[in-house]
């Protein structure tokens, strides 16, 4: 099978408690997004007809500047481990995470990747209490072992999607929200440009 060298996937994943499950291979994607920390890559539940029906999602107030600086230090640290500039923060990237963090709270917490994306886009869902935002950016940097250099394909980027993302050498900017959902925590982030081009090295 032959790839288009513009070909962008995101890779999909689910931590919970203290131990992550297996991931799920990611679907590839035609437009730039991005990456979950391993979850089912199911549809959100479809609203009811009777909206005291519909799943009620408590939402995090999105990161306190304190978990902001602190993503955005650990992104930088794993960048500067493999000779990768630093990211800066984005306003505008964090607004669409927090949208998206919150859509998937009151989807039911199913996690998925907003379709269509411009941006690079990793998720992550764990227990609320056990885990932070900047637990999400270490759980998608365990991923390194997985990835042993070269062009990104189908075959390397399923096991690390999320790595890649934080250490492609083409984005430049970041952005993260969170929210909580039946006593998990939900937390996505955007990136921009989106890396994970099949046919191209991370850095």
């Amino acid at each position: 099978m032959s790839f288009m060298r513009s070909r962008v996937l995101m890779p999909i994943g689910l931590l919970l408690a203290a131990c992550a499950s297996s991931a799920d291979k990611p679907a590839p994607m035609q437009r730039p997004a991005a990456p979950i920390a391993p979850a089912a890559t199911t549809a959100p539940t479809t609203p009811s007809a009777n909206p005291s029906a519909r799943p009620v999602a408590a939402t995090a107030p999105g990161l306190s500047p304190q978990d902001m600086r602190a993503i955005t230090a650990h992104h930088n640290q794993v960048r500067a481990d493999v000779g990768v500039g630093p990211l800066t923060w984005s306003t505008d990237l964090a607004a669409v995470a927090q949208e998206w963090a919150e859509q998937l709270a009151i989807s039911g917490c199913r996690m998925k990747h907003r379709s269509p994306n411009v941006h690079g886009e990793n998720l992550f869902q764990g227990t609320f209490g056990a885990f932070t935002a900047v637990d999400a950016a270490k759980a998608w940097e365990t991923e390194k072992k997985d990835y042993r250099g070269g062009v990104l394909t189908e075959a390397n980027f399923a096991p690390a999607g999320h790595y890649t993302q934080m250490v492609w050498r083409q984005t430049t900017q970041l952005g993260c929200g969170q929210a909580i959902c039946k006593g998990t925590l939900i937390v996505a982030c955007n990136y921009s440009p989106a890396g994970n081009v099949l046919g191209r090295r991370p850095y």
